[in-house]
C-alpha cells in the first residue's frame, strides 16, 4: 500500500477534479453498493514479485470511515498502521512513527487519499477520472448480485507506473488486483465486513 502512495504522489497532480460519472456500468455499480459511515473487515494480500517462486503474503485489518479517512493495519507477518485522513498520510511500524506526510507541505495529499478512499470504498465515480472503466455486472435469479471492473489508467505516466487494477464485488469491494507494469501482481482480498461503529476495535477508534 505505501507503493501505490508513492505513485500517486508522483502522479496525482495530474487530475485536478472527479468527473461525474455517466457511464452506465458505473451508475449501476454505485446502487449495488452498501455505503455504510463505518466499514472493517479483514484482508488478505498476496504480492507475487517477478523472478521469485514464492509470494509475498501479509493480512490484517482495515476500516473505512466516511468524511474521516482509511486505517490500513497489517498485522502479520510485522505489525504496520497506515492512517490516512484529510490532513494528512501517517504511517507506524509497530508503536514507532514511520512516515507523516502533511497535506500542509504536501498540497496533493488530499487528492492521495481521496483516490484511495474510493478505490476501497468502490466509488467508481471518483476514479472515473484517473481510469478507463470497463466490466459486467451478473445477475443471481432475482436481481444483480455482484460485479467486476478493469480500471486501466487515463494517462501514459500512471499506467507505466501501476498497470491495470481489476476490482470484483456485491455490495461491497471484495477483491482487488494489481497488474503492474513491471510485471508484479498484488491481490487484496477482503472478509469479514462489519459495518457501524461497533466494527471498529479500541485501538483503531483512538487512531481518530
Amino acid at each position: 500500500m505505501l507503493k501505490q502512495i508513492s505513485i500517486f504522489l508522483c502522479v496525482a497532480t495530474m487530475v485536478m477534479s472527479a468527473a461525474t460519472a455517466e457511464n452506465p456500468l458505473i451508475l449501476k455499480i454505485q446502487s449495488m453498493l452498501a455505503k455504510p459511515a463505518v466499514l472493517c473487515g479483514h484482508f488478505d494480500q498476496t504480492k507475487q514479485l517477478t523472478g521469485m517462486k514464492k509470494p509475498l503474503a501479509s493480512n490484517g485489518r482495515f476500516c473505512v470511515i466516511t468524511g474521516k479517512g482509511i486505517i490500513w493495519r497489517t498485522l502479520h507477518p510485522f505489525p504496520n498502521t497506515l492512517r490516512l485522513t484529510r490532513d494528512e498520510i501517517v504511517n507506524y511500524q509497530g508503536e514507532r512513527l514511520a512516515m507523516r506526510l502533511d497535506a500542509k507541505q504536501e498540497p496533493t495529499v488530499r487528492l492521495i487519499n481521496s483516490v484511495l478512499f474510493s478505490l476501497m470504498a468502490g466509488d467508481l465515480g471518483q476514479l472515473n477520472e484517473l481510469f478507463e472503466i470497463s466490466g459486467d455486472i451478473k445477475a443471481g435469479n432475482v436481481k444483480a448480485t455482484s460485479w467486476h471492473v478493469n480500471l486501466k489508467a487515463r494517462e501514459p505516466a500512471l499506467a507505466k507506473a501501476i498497470g491495470t487494477i481489476s476490482l470484483d464485488g456485491g455490495t461491497h469491494v471484495k477483491t482487488i488486483n494489481m497488474n503492474e507494469a513491471g510485471g508484479d501482481h498484488t491481490t487484496i482480498v477482503f472478509s469479514a465486513i462489519r459495518t457501524g461503529e461497533a466494527a471498529m476495535q479500541p485501538e483503531e477508534k483512538a487512531l481518530f
